[in-house]
C-alpha cells in the first residue's frame, strides 16, 4: 500500500505537468472541434465535488480513456470526446455508443429514482426509442460536460502494442481501489455509488476495464518521458 500512495504521488505530479503544458486541464463543455486536438490521445477527466484524500491536494481522476486501439482504426480523439460529450446543438447524445455515458445514466436513474427503460438496451435503437431517452441523454450530456479533462497526445499506431493503450490500462489499474485498501475514496455523495456496475462502484472509478488488474510502475517512467517530449500548447 505504501508503494502505491508513492506511485499515486507521482502520477498526480505527472498530471499537474500535463496540465501546465497544455496550459490548463478544459471543461468538456467548453471544447470544441476547433480546438488543436492530437490525432490520437489518452485523456485523463476530473468530476466537480471529487478531491483527493491520500495522494495529496486536488481534484481526483475519475475516468481514464482512449481510442482506436483496434488495428485499422481511424477514430480521433475529438470524435471520442465528443460522443462522451454528446450534441452541442440539442443537448442530447447517444448513450450506445459510449460506455462512459451509458454507465453515468444508469447512476442518475438510481439516485434519482428514474425508470431507465430502454436505457441501455440494445446497440441501435428507433428514433422512438430515442425520443423517449432524450431527458436522460440531456442530463448525461450536462454531468459530464461540466467534467475537466487533460489529455496526452500520443501519436501511435492502432493495435495490441500501442502505447495509448498501455499508458490507459496502467493508469486505471493504478487509480483503482478495486479489491484493495482504498486511496483517493470517492466521496460519500460520488454519483458513481449509485451505478449499477459493481466494478464502477468499487474502484471508484467510471471504468470497468482493467480496474482489477495490477500496473506496472514502470509505466510512471514512460508516462513522465512523453510529457516531457510534449511540446507546450
Amino acid at each position: 500500500m505504501a508503494d502505491r500512495l508513492a506511485d499515486l504521488m507521482n502520477f498526480y505530479i505527472l498530471i499537474e505537468r500535463l496540465e501546465e503544458k497544455l496550459g490548463g486541464a478544459r471543461r468538456l463543455c467548453e471544447c470544441t472541434g476547433r480546438l488543436n486536438w492530437p490525432d490520437r490521445g489518452v485523456y485523463f477527466f476530473r468530476e466537480p465535488g471529487e478531491f483527493r484524500l491520500e495522494s495529496g491536494r486536488g481534484p481526483r481522476v475519475v475516468r481514464v480513456g482512449t481510442h482506436a486501439l483496434a488495428e485499422g482504426s481511424r477514430t480521433r480523439l475529438w470524435t471520442r470526446l465528443s460522443q462522451h460529450l454528446g450534441s452541442q446543438r440539442s443537448g442530447g447524445g447517444n448513450h450506445r455508443g459510449s460506455i462512459f455515458r451509458l454507465l453515468i445514466g444508469t447512476a442518475l436513474c438510481a439516485r434519482d429514482g428514474l425508470d431507465p427503460g430502454t436505457w441501455g438496451a440494445g446497440n441501435t435503437a428507433p428514433r422512438a426509442t430515442r425520443d423517449l431517452e432524450n431527458e436522460l441523454e440531456i442530463r448525461v450530456s450536462k454531468f459530464i460536460g461540466a467534467m475537466s479533462l487533460v489529455w496526452l497526445p500520443i501519436a501511435d499506431v492502432p493495435g495490441p502494442s500501442s502505447q495509448r493503450g498501455y499508458v490507459e490500462r496502467n493508469a486505471i489499474a493504478l487509480l483503482s481501489n478495486y479489491g484493495k485498501p482504498p486511496l483517493d475514496a470517492p466521496s460519500p455523495e460520488w454519483l458513481g455509488s449509485y451505478c449499477a456496475r459493481e466494478r464502477v462502484r468499487t474502484s471508484g472509478l467510471w471504468n470497468q476495464n482493467h480496474v482489477d488488474e495490477r500496473y506496472d510502475p514502470i509505466f510512471l517512467e514512460r508516462l513522465s518521458h512523453m510529457i516531457d517530449r510534449m511540446e507546450a500548447a
